[in-house]
């Protein structure tokens, strides 16, 4: 063998080692909604382009709230990337217990980020989770049954009127409920929804002094309406259902209405998931005429934590998975109206996405949220369908438990109010509130 040659395969050989040194395994916590399973089977792109690779915890969302808050309190260190939202991450961020992301690259161009998801995604201007998908809330219905039933759907209806509609599109014999809604116990399910809906009703979680509002007229009010309304109108065994439980009975046909998170668009209107695709139509979620509709805004994001070893690897996941060429593969594979919504100003500016029919209903219901001035009598916390304080996400996943309980006959909506201002007022006494 020549020196030549032995130059050249000591060099290759070098090369080689250098590729495997840098190559990492990433460990990802994620939610088990569509958009993550698609990234999922996505993430060959990543390790084409990087070397790294991936393993994926795919948990429903409780679960995976739980885990990934037990393990970055702990520092448990079990995961490289966290799929969190809005509530945690300028909690997390504060704490020191997020990898800032203030030194992306130019190409992955931070400044087209929608304001109200960078906003959301940041603690005094440094943003500590880049989002993945953006959303609000909106009304997604069967435009077939809503013809049939004699009624036009507003493009901005109130909730007396989604009552009325839910009640005419009611068939039992042929297993359609009028309205599917989230009934699920836990703060980001049906806890979620029935915070977002009792904004529209004039009601808060505190007052500007911080004392629990469970005791007031606008929640009897919010309840009372939503139990009655489900009752008449809902599914089955309504009080379980969380997000993933009420997009399967809406592409079965079984829903006239489903108000739930704007992301779930591209799910009822895909004709290889729902056999209704053909016949959806969207508006914006409902109000009382206070001023304020039902609809929240939300981000699922990812984030580093502070503890992982692989933090470099981890940007690279984290731009590749929340970037514009991200969106142009996931259109490439699965069309314009299945990419990521919700996070970039330029995927709205874009032609191709402008004549999704969900688009611009979708755009219209973020930007019509706004998580610092979210209840008709002020309050003392920032966000819709939560407060961004450290003890919300505790105190609001017992008091869901209660309404749902509610909502399952198992106690009365009254005694569920009582419970709720005694676990929120304990709670935050003990906090020092």
């Amino acid at each position: 063998m020549n020196t030549t040659i032995r130059v050249l395969m000591g060099a290759t050989a070098l090369s080689a080692v250098a590729l495997t040194a840098q190559a990492e395994t990433l460990t990802i916590a994620t939610v088990n909604n569509g958009d993550m399973i698609r990234m999922q089977g996505l993430t060959d792109d990543f390790t084409a382009k990087t070397g790294h690779t991936v393993e994926w915890v795919t948990l429903e969302e409780n679960v995976l709230r739980q885990r990934v808050t037990t393990d970055i309190s702990t520092k448990g260190g079990a995961f490289d990337i966290m799929t969190i939202g809005m509530y945690e991450t300028p909690i997390w961020g504060a704490n020191g217990w997020l990898v800032p992301l203030d030194n992306l690259s130019e190409e992955y161009d931070v400044d087209d980020i929608l304001p109200a998801m960078a906003g959301g995604l940041s603690h005094d201007g440094t943003l500590f989770a880049a989002p993945f998908y953006g959303e609000s809330s909106m009304i997604m219905y069967r435009t077939d049954l809503m013809e049939a039933a004699g009624l036009e759907m507003p493009d901005a209806p109130t909730w007396n009127f989604i009552r009325e509609a839910a009640a005419a599109m009611t068939d039992r014999d042929a297993e359609i409920n009028g309205i599917c809604l989230r009934g699920k116990a836990g703060w980001g399910e049906g806890g979620a929804f029935i915070t977002a809906m009792s904004n529209s009703f004039g009601a808060r979680w505190f007052d500007m002094d911080w004392k629990a509002q469970f005791d007031t007229q606008p929640w009897a009010d919010t309840l009372n309406f939503y139990k009655g309304m489900m009752d008449e109108s809902g599914p089955a065994g309504y009080a379980t259902n969380g997000f993933n439980e009420n997009l399967s009975l809406f592409q079965q046909g079984k829903c006239g209405m489903w108000i739930d998170a704007t992301v779930a668009a591209s799910f009822v209107t895909n004709p290889d998931d729902s056999t209704v695709a053909d016949s959806v139509g969207f508006a914006l979620a409902p109000d009382t005429g206070l001023g304020k509709r039902s609809n929240w805004l939300w981000a699922w994001a990812l984030a580093i934590p502070a503890g992982t070893q692989k933090q470099d690897a981890a940007v690279e996941f984290v731009e590749w998975a929340t970037s514009k060429s991200y969106i142009d593969l996931v259109a490439a594979n699965e069309g314009w109206a299945n990419v990521p919504p919700g996070a970039r100003t330029s995927l709205y500016e874009n032609p191709n996405y402008q004549a999704v029919p969900f688009a611009q209903m979708t755009l219209d219901s973020i930007l019509s949220a706004d998580p610092n001035n979210s209840t008709v009598e002020p309050s003392p916390y920032v966000g819709v369908q939560f407060a961004a304080i450290p003890e919300f996400a505790g105190i609001a996943t017992d008091v869901s438990q209660e309404f749902s309980a509610a909502y399952a006959g198992q106690q009365t909506v009254e005694e569920a109010l009582a419970k709720a201002q005694a676990i929120t007022t304990d709670a935050m006494e003990a906090a020092g509130y």
